[in-house]
């Protein structure tokens, strides 16, 4: 048996102290885009509280919003319960989901949904991903969830199905637990202003927090509604495109009535 040279272990040792430095740094903290609008901190701190008081989430689902000083930093809370989080918690990340100052504090495992949506997304500021209920069933049976009043008007352009078996194979635990799977959701978006994920939830985006907000909790709302309606067993009629884009418009300017009154009664708890 030939045995190697010390210069080959030399070398071998270079080499191998090389690679750990490589993806010691690859994997380094990314800088701070700076501190956010205090402002906006709370608003997202409220976004969470709102989204609990209205059943969008319960101890799982998480909102995100851009941070106001870069379009390639994210703001979200550290793994916790949305009803727990409070400014402390609130995290800075890069859109490769990295957080900034990670304090070894617990993390979501699927950040990846939103750093990857924020990258190919320059629209959205605001991310909000749940398991509310109702949506559920839209998203195993085959059937188009549709706006079918005007405060969901904002589906008309439809709601794609996210299947995970298609990117990560039969053998993934339903999660976006990387960046590859976060790209593949992303592009099932598309367009959208909500996704639906097979077995899994929702996940919603918007210009800002109380419009991502209000996405949220009505698209629950309709996927309710729409239930109850097919269940009478009549004809459905919902909204066609043109009233429907027509009563978007109406409602965007309202939007702040009901953000403000979900923050009032979410906070006094």
């Amino acid at each position: 048996m030939e045995h190697p040279s010390r210069r080959d272990m030399l070398a071998g040792a270079v080499l191998t102290a090389f690679t750990w430095l490589h993806g010691a740094r690859a994997q380094a903290a990314p800088t701070t885009a700076g501190p956010a609008d205090p402002k906006l901190v709370d608003d997202l701190v409220a976004a969470n509280h709102v989204l609990f008081d209205q059943g969008v989430v319960d101890g799982y689902g998480h909102v995100s919003v851009r941070h106001d000083r870069a379009a390639d930093r994210y703001l979200m809370s550290r793994s916790l319960a949305p009803e727990l989080v409070t400014a402390a918690d609130i995290m800075e990340y890069d859109l490769d989901s990295v957080p900034v100052d990670p304090r070894g504090r617990a993390l979501y495992l699927e950040r990846f949904i939103h750093g990857e949506i924020y990258r190919v997304r320059p629209d959205v500021r605001a991310i909000v991903h749940n398991h509310s209920p109702s949506v559920i069933p839209f998203g195993v049976t085959g059937v188009p969830l549709r706006p079918l009043y005007h405060m969901s008007a904002f589906l008309w352009p439809g709601v794609p199905v996210f299947e995970i078996r298609n990117a990560g194979g039969p053998a993934t635990d339903m999660l976006i637990r990387d960046a590859a799977l976060g790209q593949a959701l992303a592009r099932t978006l598309g367009a959208a202003p909500v996704v639906l994920m097979r077995g899994h939830g929702a996940v919603a985006v918007g210009g800002g927090l109380p419009e991502v907000v209000f996405r949220a909790v009505y698209t629950e709302v309709n996927a309710r509604l729409q239930a109850q309606a097919m269940a009478l067993g009549g004809t459905v009629t919902y909204l066609d495109p043109e009233e429907a884009k027509r009563a978007q418009a109406s409602i965007a300017g309202t939007i702040g009535r009901p953000w403000e009154l979900w923050k009032k009664k979410a906070l006094a708890h």
